[in-house]
């Protein structure tokens, strides 16, 4: 299982990082390694090796076909569920790679850097991917709220993008971008995640 995850996807969070969304001509791909995941309602640890460290709510997508080079019009076979996910990023690690001109997976790939919640097959939420809402509360705030259709690329699109460079196998999850709102995580916050209103996602900062 690998996690395939989206950069730069939603034009108000670009702003808000100082990214020039006109310079995004095709999806920004990065990865996570399996020893990212944490699921089932366990807490996130603050790692020791950052002082900024930031949550950044996603849509998260479930693979369900073996598949490779895969045409946009058949890309929605390719997926039966989803749900909500934080891409926790290491920001003063990811800032400090990139000054440097280095690669900055370091800053997103750490152990439990991948938080997901219940997934819900896609009959649940209305079974059209591309008009969902989800948003993340902590301790009872709304600070993030994303809507799919203001995605800069689609999850057909991106489905089909990547296949063209890697195989996707069945259990593959890919984390399709944050809107506007990320911040800094604190030790003693509580997380929810939700999609259309469902809470899909739950756990502590520790």
């Amino acid at each position: 299982m690998k996690i395939i995850a989206v950069g730069m996807n939603y034009a108000l969070h670009n702003q808000e990082m100082g990214h020039n969304h006109d310079e995004i001509t095709e999806p920004v791909i990065f990865m996570k390694p399996d020893s990212a995941i944490l699921k089932d309602g366990k807490p996130f640890f603050v790692p020791d090796f950052s002082n900024e460290v930031h949550y950044e709510t996603e849509m998260v997508v479930r693979v369900c076909r073996l598949g490779k080079n895969i045409a946009p019009r058949f890309a929605h076979r390719y997926y039966d569920a989803v749900t909500v996910g934080i891409d926790f990023t290491a920001r003063d690690i990811q800032r400090k790679l990139r000054d440097k001109g280095h690669p900055w997976e370091l800053s997103k790939s750490f152990d439990n850097s991948a938080a997901i919640g219940t997934f819900v097959s896609l009959e649940e939420v209305g079974n059209d991917i591309n008009h969902l809402n989800f948003s993340l509360s902590i301790d009872g705030k709304k600070v993030q709220h994303g809507f799919t259709e203001n995605m800069i690329f689609k999850v057909d699109d991106i489905i089909s993008f990547v296949s063209r460079y890697m195989t996707l196998k069945i259990g593959d999850l890919l984390f399709t971008g944050t809107p506007a709102g990320v911040g800094p995580v604190a030790i003693g916050q509580h997380f929810e995640g939700y999609l259309n209103e469902q809470k899909l996602l739950d756990f502590n900062i520790r």
